[in-house]
């Protein structure tokens, strides 16, 4: 994996660090290509549950590396780090900036925790270009349409305040604190069954877009096929019993 791209296992997290700080970790094609390596490997992973994002040096990341982007074009493979990002859950802990593609890697995460101080923003009209990497698909899930038109035509930033009392971001800390709360938040997610936790992600990522009646339909699948699981058995054995479970994915 490209030193672009750190990663660290704290029990059953992967930490995954953008690490080019000293541009704020903005988007070149061996950044792209590390994360789209790190997702895999998290995926990949049985030991692992959960994933979470963050970024090397104060800044979560600053968008696209105008000046790479300037001599080679679009970084490699960044389409499918924004339109796949990973099976499993993931958090993005947020300090300094998301602006532009920065804010766009933060939203292939599932859960958003930043910092009082962090800047959010969609500024690439300022640039020649426009929010390109699912921005304007998913930002109309969290914040009201005419803020995303809003961010989108002028490029203003949105403060972590904001986008908390909007419900973009699910934990708000004290600069700094991003990533102690993503890891406590991860922790949480982990200590669950992993079939449960696994279902539970898989029909609200598919529901944009799908009627109620179409996803009824979906979840059946999904009740069956875990209701009926060992782990389903473990747990109900577990809470009888007074004991924490021990999940198997099964």
């Amino acid at each position: 994996m490209s030193e672009a791209v750190l990663t660290s296992r704290h029990d059953a997290t992967l930490v995954i660090t953008l690490n080019r700080p000293e541009v704020k970790n903005a988007i070149d094609s061996d950044l792209s290509l590390g994360v789209l390596d790190a997702l895999a490997g998290l995926d990949a992973d049985d030991g692992l549950r959960v994933g979470v994002l963050t970024g090397a040096g104060g800044s979560f990341c600053a968008g696209m590396d105008l000046k790479a982007f300037a001599k080679s074009g679009l970084p490699a493979k960044i389409d499918d780090v924004f339109r796949n990002g990973c099976r499993k859950p993931l958090i993005a802990a947020i300090e300094g900036v998301a602006v532009g593609g920065g804010l766009e890697m933060a939203l292939i995460a599932d859960l958003l925790v930043a910092s009082s101080d962090a800047r959010l923003g969609s500024p690439e009209t300022k640039f020649g270009l426009f929010p390109g990497g699912g921005a304007l698909l998913r930002l109309p899930r969290h914040l009201p349409q005419s803020l995303v038109t809003e961010m989108a035509l002028t490029g203003a930033p949105l403060s972590a305040k904001a986008a908390f009392e909007h419900g973009l971001i699910v934990r708000m800390t004290e600069p700094g604190g991003a990533l102690d709360a993503a890891l406590e938040l991860a922790g949480a997610i982990a200590l669950n069954a992993p079939l449960g936790v696994d279902a539970a992600l898989r029909l609200m990522r598919m529901a944009p877009g799908r009627t109620e009646e179409e996803l009824w339909t979906e979840q059946r699948k999904l009740v069956d096929s875990v209701f009926h699981s060992e782990d389903a058995q473990e747990g109900a054995r577990a809470f009888a019993e007074k004991r924490p479970p021990d999940w198997t994915g099964r």
